[in-house]
């Protein structure tokens, strides 16, 4: 099983008050520099570490998240993490312009010399506000986007394109991707639609905001559609995202854990203003009821969100049963970490058990 370190760069300034947009008047730009600074320390650290991959990825308008544009941050992060491969889970293509997101995980491949990983996907509904995009368009965009953006990867001479929602007359990407035919790409899995879609289309699966018996739930739909279509999805093709923290004990990881939320309470981005998700979700955006499915079976209580493998927390050696019950139920080959940013020298501290004490004994898995 291979592992990833995932940062949404979060604001580390002082509290902010809830919702979505976020006013700026409480915006730092110190507090703002300090929270890349302490992504990129991290990723550095990660890299080091022996952490198979580093993550970002794209959201607007909250301090949830300071990556507006994930292509910056893998940039910049390049600079910083020498061997690791370096995802961008991901990009929101049906905001976009497909073009130029084609080109910008060319100049990343070409960059780290083939060690870009491209996820591409709708985004949380929020984000349809960003750039003025009807959310009823989102799976129709979304699909039409994927596919001019992987004949721009492939085909070596020019053309044009003339789709439902975008017209290019001519096409030419420079530089190159180095990974051949392309990088490989990931999607969000987690509606019927979507693992249809990707199994039709042989792309990798991504899972976040869930749990395991829902991804559990949508990976088997996802490879028995596989099947359907002629191929066999590899562990490698199944990302699961899951907030960690590795403490010296369980009892000092639990601590850690209250006291970092007593101190900056969580806020779900995606559900930060619920009039517009409730007209988001009118539009059919969610498909086949999978947001109301999922509010029902979403597991509230701390223990019960450990239970259903939402979050990893404990010692090292409890962070491998934990590992072990999300790799039997889902067999998936990479777990995307999602590390408590607020919690300073015990954040790097959880990073080095994990690398440590935790990876050389999932690496074979």
């Amino acid at each position: 099983m291979k592992a990833a370190l995932f940062s949404t760069c979060k604001y580390h300034g002082p509290s902010v008050p809830g919702g979505w947009p976020v006013t700026g008047r409480v915006y730092s730009q110190e507090a703002a520099y300090e929270s890349f600074q302490s992504s990129l320390e991290q990723f550095r650290l990660a890299d080091e570490l022996g952490f198979d991959w580093v993550s970002t990825a794209e959201h607007h308008f909250a301090p949830f998240s300071l990556t507006p544009n994930p292509m910056l941050m893998a940039a910049a992060i390049s600079q910083v993490v020498k061997r690791a491969k370096i995802a961008l889970l991901g990009s929101d293509i049906p905001i976009l312009n497909p073009v130029r997101v084609a080109e910008e995980f060319a100049m990343l491949d070409m960059m780290t010399n083939g060690r870009i990983v491209a996820g591409m996907f709708r985004g949380t509904p929020n984000e349809y506000v960003t750039y003025n995009i009807n959310p009823s368009e989102s799976r129709g965009r979304f699909e039409e986007a994927m596919a001019l953006i992987r004949k721009c990867w492939t085909e070596t001479e020019p053309f044009g394109w003339q789709g439902r929602y975008y017209q290019y007359r001519t096409i030419s990407i420079w530089p190159r991707v180095v990974q051949k035919p392309h990088p490989r790409i990931y999607m969000s899995g987690s509606s019927p639609e979507s693992g249809e879609f990707a199994a039709r289309n042989r792309i990798s699966l991504g899972f976040a905001v869930t749990n395991v018996p829902l991804a559990k739930k949508a990976a088997d739909h996802y490879r028995e559609h596989a099947r359907i279509n002629g191929w066999t999805p590899e562990p490698d093709d199944i990302i699961y995202r899951v907030g960690i923290h590795v403490g010296e004990s369980d009892d000092q990881a639990l601590h850690d854990y209250e006291e970092a939320q007593k101190a900056a309470p969580g806020m779900r981005l995606s559900m930060a203003n619920r009039s517009m998700e409730s007209a988001i979700a009118a539009t059919g955006y969610y498909g086949r009821d999978i947001d109301g499915q999922r509010n029902r079976l979403m597991p509230r209580s701390l223990q019960e969100r450990i239970d259903a493998g939402q979050i990893l927390l404990g010692s090292p050696d409890t962070i491998v049963k934990q590992l072990e019950y999300i790799k039997r139920e889902l067999d998936c080959g990479v777990v995307d970490l999602t590390v408590a940013h607020q919690m300073g020298d015990k954040t790097l501290r959880s990073i080095e058990l994990m690398g440590e004490k935790v990876l050389p004994r999932i690496a074979n898995w």
